[in-house]
């Protein structure tokens, strides 16, 4: 007897294209807005400038970099409004990959994900948080606190923001509402200080273009990408929780756009108050730059509290990061592609507390692994820029896939200039991998090696399965 393919087409909608879900639907456009603010403006904004102007040297091309990353990371918001607007399930990016591809390419995003980017982006943002402790910490004591001292401060926060994170995704949002309220305000006084008091104008002419062009240019450009990439990382946030946002075929794609479109404009203006106040030279040494800018502008007082406004920015953007990464591993385990312990929702809070826990556990490994380097943030994000692209393009690919695969299911939102949107953000993401791996060989090879062990486990798991073995 043959099945009936409107039946057939019938499961698929409801595993893939449904609304329905076991969790709870608390959050609404304001938090999930504020999950994109959160997610985005963290420790970038006021760490890579620094490693930018280094690999740029010239205010033409760090200003470049800035906008293609702002530029390329909208025109991708615009093909993920397509898939979330069509998909609102858990786990965002995995979530279209499942729909589009085969299940081993689904499961290495996960795996690699779990083990080389997402934790480690929670891992190097925590590192940022402890950091920018030390400088207010030597303008109040007259000293610095060690590197081992970081790593515990870094290793407090992750656990601290893992255990609120287990009570219940509404005290979660909650938490999201003030933090993003706090960074706003904390990097509109950044961009008002820096303005306000007197600098610098000739230091946007000063070395306005590279001593000449050539093919180590654009070679620079492309791995400064990866710090500007990371500075604008994190967008897609409210799409790993988009079976607990309230409307999520509006509310998602709207926060998304909006959301990155004001930060876009918010990041140009930090950098011009932090070129207003320093020389290029002084960019390129310093390893916080928002505090060296605000303290040309009023002294100690504005170290102080730009060191404040940093690890407010970092602690919420951390507390999104694990709010929403943990829904990947709760998703992967459920459709039986990852540790099962993992797909387990708390009865009374529901939430993924297995999840939670565990990730905190693996970006607690790297963070030790890494933090003890003599440029832990920039190693941290050496070693998952070039996996997080490739994985990034079958994302962004997955629209051309999912039209062809499913041309009747409806879709709530159509990419804007597609297929021209399409085209231009894979020939940035691919100019980007590229240029990356050159750069970057060592750890993006690390990247590499550590996510094909997701090869073992699958293949392991699926004789397992087929043995009837648990």
């Amino acid at each position: 007897m043959q099945n009936d393919p409107s039946s057939e087409t019938k499961i698929i909608e409801n595993e893939l294209f449904s609304e329905e879900t076991e969790l709870n639907r608390r959050l609404g456009f304001t938090e999930a807005f504020s999950i994109v603010i959160g997610r985005i403006i963290g420790s970038g904004i006021f760490r890579t400038p620094a490693p930018i102007m280094i690999l740029v040297a010239s205010i033409s091309l760090f200003y470049g970099v800035w906008i293609i990353g702002g530029i390329a990371t909208l025109l991708g918001a615009f093909l993920y409004a397509e898939l979330v607007a069509m998909m609102p399930r858990s786990g965002g990016p995995y979530a279209y990959l499942k729909a589009a591809y085969p299940p081993i390419w689904t499961f290495l995003r996960g795996w690699a994900m779990f083990f080389v980017s997402e934790t480690g982006a929670i891992a190097a943002v925590a590192m940022v948080f402890a950091e920018y402790g030390n400088p207010l910490f030597k303008m109040l004591t007259g000293s610095n606190y060690s590197r081992p001292v970081e790593v515990i401060i870094a290793l407090s926060l992750i656990w601290t923001i893992t255990i609120i994170n287990c009570f219940g995704v509404h005290l979660s949002g909650i938490l999201q509402n003030i933090f993003s309220l706090l960074k706003l305000m904390a990097l509109g006084a950044v961009i008002a200080i820096g303005f306000l008091k007197s600098g610098h104008i000739h230091h946007f002419t000063d070395n306005f273009l590279p001593d000449r062009f050539s093919w180590s240019t654009l070679l620079a450009v492309g791995a400064a990408m990866r710090y500007s990439f990371f500075a604008y990382s994190g967008w897609e946030g409210p799409t790993y929780i988009a079976e607990e946002v309230k409307n999520p075929r509006r509310n998602l794609p709207l926060s998304i756009l909006v959301g990155i479109t004001g930060v876009m404009l918010l990041y140009l203006a930090a950098n011009s108050a932090y070129i207003y106040q320093l020389p290029i030279d002084k960019i390129q040494q310093s390893k916080w730059v928002a505090t060296d800018a605000l303290q040309m502008a009023i002294g100690t007082v504005g170290g102080i509290l730009i060191s404040i406004a940093v690890m407010l920015n970092t602690f919420g953007n951390v507390t999104a990061q694990i709010l929403c990464k943990a829904r990947t591993w709760y998703a992967m385990s459920r459709d039986g592609l990852f540790f099962s312990a993992l797909g387990k929702v708390h009865p009374k809070y529901r939430t993924p507390n297995y999840s939670l826990i565990v990730q905190g556990f693996w970006a607690s490994v790297l963070l030790l692994g890494a933090g003890f380097a003599e440029h832990a943030y920039e190693t941290i994000i050496d070693f998952f820029s070039f996996t997080s692209s490739i994985f990034n393009v079958s994302t962004f690919a997955a629209v051309w896939v999912l039209r062809r695969k499913y041309p009747d299911i409806k879709r709530y939102y159509r990419a804007w200039g597609y297929p021209y949107t399409l085209i231009i953000v894979l020939i940035i993401q691919i100019w980007f991998m590229v240029t990356t791996l050159i750069t970057a060989f060592i750890p993006s090879l690390c990247g590499i090696l550590l996510t094909s062990t997701g090869l073992i486990y699958y293949y392991r798991h699926a004789i397992f399965n087929k043995s009837g073995i648990e």
